[in-house]
């Protein structure tokens, strides 16, 4: 087999790996929610996600797999190594921060990681960082993101406090339960739709850097094999993080879980509508702050916040290291 081609062949596979990663850490940005109110068991809730994490492949364009694949480095240097270099790097902050039970952003992991490996191939100049390019309006929404969901996710559980006060709480209960089920749908479309299309960009730069397709595009097998493996993550589930998101930053009921689903799925589906690659994880977490906020201040637990805010800020640079390293050591064995 061909040198180059296999490279390809195996490059998409680790990318494949990175999505299913993906699915599964992300997991609990889809369902933690829905089963910490137990609307749904957890096994119900990954296949609920992940059905509509793959569903979203026939809803969403590519806009956001074009912005990663060449909006965030110049596609003019990049090469398989610096993919390689880009894509473990993202894998192993994934795997660092689901280990230790922290809701970090993969897609921010893969957007650093990706550039880390092009930083240490051609320095700073690799980085397409003026501030209307795809840097200036990523880095904008991981401020944006988690403040729609808070936004968003408080007004409705305001505007839901008001005008279901005279109805008794059991009835509240017994509708918002099944609202649950549409709000993680939505949201799990959201996030399917602007996670997967990131991998789905990747794999796009391997097929251009590699000369197997001549102008960047991505492709119909391409966009299907990343829906797959992020829905086939989702299954997987991330039980760990789960129980971080669902409880241990505030306790919410169905109606709670309506309104912070709700809140983080329409942050999302701004940001896809407009190609933004942002995280799922800021959004919904953004958002069920905002809903835990309505009851009273005291109801977030602010240091578990605050510690998922710093594993947020040093995502990027720390998945950056690690591609840069990674393609270093590339380097000494001859791949450039």
């Amino acid at each position: 087999m061909d040198q180059t081609l296999l490279a390809v062949i195996l490059l998409i596979a680790v990318a494949l790996t990175f999505d299913y990663i993906n699915g599964f850490h992300d997991a609990a940005n889809s369902i933690a929610t829905v089963v910490s109110t137990r609307v749904l068991s957890p096994g119900a809730a990954v296949i609920w996600a992940a059905f509509f994490n793959f569903v979203a492949a026939f809803v969403f364009g590519t806009a956001v797999a074009q912005t990663v694949g060449r909006g965030t480095v110049d596609i003019g240097i990049v090469t398989l190594p610096v993919i390689f270099g880009g894509l473990i790097g993202a894998i192993t902050w994934s795997l660092l921060t689901w280990f230790y039970a922290l809701p970090t952003s993969s897609s921010h992991a893969l957007i650093g990681g990706y550039a880390g490996a092009a930083v240490a191939k051609s320095g700073m100049a690799a980085v397409l960082c003026d501030s209307c390019t795809a840097w200036g309006r990523t880095l904008t929404f991981i401020v944006l993101s988690p403040m729609i969901g808070l936004v968003v996710g408080h007004a409705l559980m305001v505007l839901i406090l008001w005008v279901f006060q005279r109805m008794s709480p059991r009835r509240v209960d017994h509708w918002f339960r099944r609202l649950q089920l549409v709000s993680a749908a939505f949201f799990s479309l959201n996030h399917g739709g602007n996670d997967a299309q990131k991998t789905a960009g990747i794999i796009s730069a391997v097929l251009f850097s590699s000369g197997y397709i001549s102008t960047f595009h991505v492709p119909l097998w391409v966009q299907l094999a990343a829906y797959a493996a992020i829905g086939l993550g989702t299954l997987a589930g991330g039980w760990r993080i789960i129980h971080t998101m669902g409880s241990k930053i505030t306790k919410l009921q169905p109606v709670g879980g309506f309104a912070a689903e709700t809140g983080a799925a329409l942050a999302l589906f701004t940001a896809t509508s407009l190609g933004i690659p942002v995280s799922t994880t800021h959004a919904i977490t953004g958002s069920i702050v905002g809903v835990g906020a309505t009851l009273r201040m005291s109801a977030v637990r602010w240091g578990i916040a605050g510690r998922i805010v710093w594993a947020w800020v040093i995502t990027i640079p720390a998945a950056g290291i690690i591609g840069a390293t990674t393609y270093r050591v590339l380097t000494l064995f001859g791949y450039h």
